[in-house]
């Protein structure tokens, strides 16, 4: 599984794109997974886009996550469903779930590290990395020291999300990122397959560096 860029789709960052087309053109610059949030619309509406958004990824050979509601993760036939610490417990749905489905976790700290580890997660998200503007409720960031105790404390790939930038992204990489996860550094550009694709180029080439170390 891959998580090197990890995009979000929002609508309203996206600059008036729709969901599905703001992850077919970040697909087209190489995304590697696409996860589908909105606690705005219907839940009929969010299990036709995200089946759209399955079909994209299927095509383009990527993960599909869905953000915290695991039956429409389910009826749409997505990768897995990634979950906050405030939303279903992991060890819950992943009774509910087949065996190769993914659970992806929010994680602030190491202890939530370890809990959401032993309860079944498959990948851990550092939320916020930094601080962001892009989602209303995310806190301050936990920064990179926080960041790499996690890295050492779980054998799960761990993934940073919030404020991350191509000017930042190397030393997410550097503490033990295995990926980021981001939406304005590429549905917020004009050009989504343009900034897509420079971004992973830049985080394929900070994980050559860690590797040459």
């Amino acid at each position: 599984m891959a998580y090197d860029l990890y995009v979000i789709t929002n609508e309203k960052i996206g600059l008036g794109r729709s969901h599905t087309e703001l992850a077919e053109l970040s697909l087209l610059g190489g995304a590697d997974c696409i996860q589908l949030r909105d606690k705005e619309i219907s839940g009929s509406a969010l299990y036709r886009t995200a089946s759209l958004i399955r079909s994209l990824t299927e095509d383009a050979n990527a993960l599909f996550i869905m953000n915290d509601d695991l039956d429409i993760a389910l009826a749409s036939g997505a990768d897995g469903v990634h979950l906050g610490q405030n939303d279903l417990p992991v060890q819950e749905a992943r009774k509910m779930v087949p065996g190769d489905f993914i659970i992806g976790v929010s994680v602030g700290s190491v202890e939530e590290a370890i809990r959401a580890e032993r309860a079944g997660a498959d990948y851990l998200a550092l939320s916020p990395t930094f601080s962001t503007t892009s989602k209303d409720d995310a806190g301050d960031g936990h920064g990179l020291v926080t960041l790499g105790e996690i890295a050492s404390a779980t054998r799960l790939p761990v993934i940073a999300i919030g404020g991350i930038t191509r000017y930042n992204l190397r030393s997410v990489i550097a503490a033990g990122a295995k990926g980021v996860a981001v939406i304005s550094a590429v549905i917020g550009e004009r050009d989504v397959t343009r900034a897509a694709t420079e971004l992973k180029a830049l985080i394929l080439a900070a994980k050559r560096d860690e590797t040459n170390v």
